[in-house]
């Protein structure tokens, strides 16, 4: 059912945990679809310096998790914006159809924490 990328990032899943002191702090998902991620980011001049993830999920939401990160770690904030879910299955090497829906969890959480960063960024200005 999952291809070998998938499986590996299921099994070993590339940054997870929890960031003290994160700059921004994300959450996307719920009871309907039965996957919870929260993303944690660490930001350094409009880039994503360190990313972590939690998750309650499936093996598909686990890996799209653990790629999504891998794929924004090190990347501006412009750049971060400009990705699409398609991106996440892509390098993932792709996934079944029913699971696709899977890869907007972590773009939704990853948007969600840089709001969070941005609307912090707002107070300490004000």
């Amino acid at each position: 059912m999952y291809n070998q990328k998938v499986m590996d990032h299921f099994k070993n899943p590339r940054n997870v945990g929890a960031l003290e002191n994160a700059d921004g702090i994300g959450i996307n998902g719920g009871i309907d679809c039965g996957d919870l991620l929260k993303v944690y980011i660490k930001v350094e001049h409009d880039m994503i310096e360190e990313i972590k993830f939690q998750i309650a999920g499936c093996p598909a939401a686990i890996a799209t998790s653990s790629i999504m990160t891998e794929l924004t770690k090190g990347k501006t904030i412009k750049e971060i914006l400009m990705l699409k879910d398609d991106d996440i299955v892509e390098a993932l090497g792709g996934l079944p159809e029913e699971k696709v829906h899977c890869s907007n969890l972590g773009l939704g959480a990853l948007r969600k924490a840089l709001e969070d960063y941005a609307n912090k960024k707002v107070k300490e200005v004000v």
